[in-house]
């Protein structure tokens, strides 16, 4: 019996840019290993990258002389972008025998020809989860493929280059009690090339003034005043960033400042804009405020021009102190369903989800974390239907 094959495609988040191939039945999965890296996390804004290798026929030159736009990532790789919206969908590895071209694995597509496919993508490796200080998003990928498949090896450093780690592995530092306040008062946001260098600030109960009460409810913490952090599974986040499960931290406007700066108060005046209109002005104006650096903006939807003071930012930008999770500022809501879920039902990503959700209740059941302030008021409204 003939070996049949399976379509795979990959998209950026404007459709700008579609690329399909085939792969023989019997290949499948194909392999995939996450980068934990400090590069890798500053680069996507999420919390690792993910990715596989390309199985073109042509060998990767239909990806090599497209319009995609390539950013120097390293010696060893080039990443290839969307230069509309930005999705990082193809490292080209130059010095490598085979496999020169791999995928970010969030970019491809949910559904596989034919549908029936559920082991698309097995991921083998975490590498570089040293950099990560604290894990990182280590202990909910330690069963990718499952409860039955194959867990996925950790390592320190590089593949097959550093040290081997267990599965259960800590890191040789004491971490934080997410579940207290914290005496840091901000965080700094970079992205790679540092061309973006802001600050966060913790939220305070003066920032009241500026009309964010309601909207600091919701994202806010009441008792430690820490950021909500999610978990998200939405077909969006994944293709931005090329990774298959992105996680966010809110935050309002006000919180947002320059670095280096002495501001203690948000203004108008010479500070970072306070609301989206501000922000968009600024963005947009002909003769910027140096301190913007190198941040852009894409509306990804009508409805994303719409928000007022609120702004939601990426994860893997932080550079907290106590590890990339920045448990020291940000409460994140381990366990429970992801949102947008429903965008992976009945897709190849659906076992990688539900492991993961199981892995984050079993991470903080382990830690003795009660279930953080968006989870408990969630769980109420649902056992009340209000």
């Amino acid at each position: 019996m003939a070996d049949t094959t399976v379509e795979l495609t990959a998209q950026c988040f404007c459709k700008q840019h579609t690329f399909k191939t085939n792969i023989a039945r019997s290949a499948l999965p194909i392999k995939a290993v996450t980068c934990h890296c400090n590069s890798c996390r500053h680069m996507t804004g999420a919390m690792y990258s993910s990715d596989a290798p390309w199985p073109a026929v042509d060998g990767g030159e239909a990806i090599m002389n497209s319009t995609l736009q390539r950013y120097a990532f390293s010696e060893r790789l080039t990443v290839r972008f969307c230069g509309t919206c930005s999705s990082p969908m193809f490292c080209e590895w130059p010095n490598k025998p085979r496999d020169k071209i791999s995928v970010f694995t969030g970019v491809l597509a949910n559904h596989a020809d034919p549908d029936d496919v559920k082991d698309l993508v097995q991921i083998t490796d975490a590498i570089f989860v040293g950099d990560t200080l604290d894990g990182g998003a280590a202990p909910w990928l330690r069963k990718p493929n499952g409860a039955d498949g194959p867990k996925a090896r950790l390592w320190m450093g590089q593949l097959n280059e550093s040290e081997e780690l267990p599965h259960d592995w800590l890191p040789p530092r004491s971490l934080p009690d997410a579940s207290k306040k914290s005496d840091l008062d901000q965080v700094a946001i970079r992205c790679r090339c540092k061309g973006v260098d802001l600050v966060m600030r913790r939220w305070s109960p003066e920032l009241e003034a500026g009309g964010e009460t309601e909207a600091a409810a919701w994202i806010i913490d009441p008792d430690t005043h820490k950021g909500l952090g999610s978990f998200d599974a939405c077909d969006s986040c994944r293709i931005a960033s090329g990774a298959d499960v992105f996680n966010w931290t809110f935050v309002l406007l006000r919180q947002v400042g320059f670095a280096g700066t002495d501001e203690t108060t948000p203004t108008t005046g010479g500070g970072f804009p306070v609301s989206s209109t501000e922000l968009t002005a600024a963005l947009s104006a002909k003769e910027r405020d140096p301190r913007l650096g190198t941040l852009a903006c894409y509306n990804s939807s009508p409805a994303a021009t719409q928000s007022r003071n609120l702004r939601m930012w990426l994860w893997g930008v932080l550079e907290a102190p106590d590890g990339a999770r920045a448990e020291d500022f940000v409460s994140w809501n381990f366990g429970g369903d992801m949102v947008w879920r429903n965008d992976i039902v009945g897709t190849w990503r659906e076992g990688l989800i539900k492991s993961m959700e199981s892995e984050a209740e079993a991470w903080r059941i382990e830690r003795g974390y009660p279930k953080n302030f968006y989870r408990v008021r969630k769980e109420k409204a649902q056992s009340t239907g209000s």
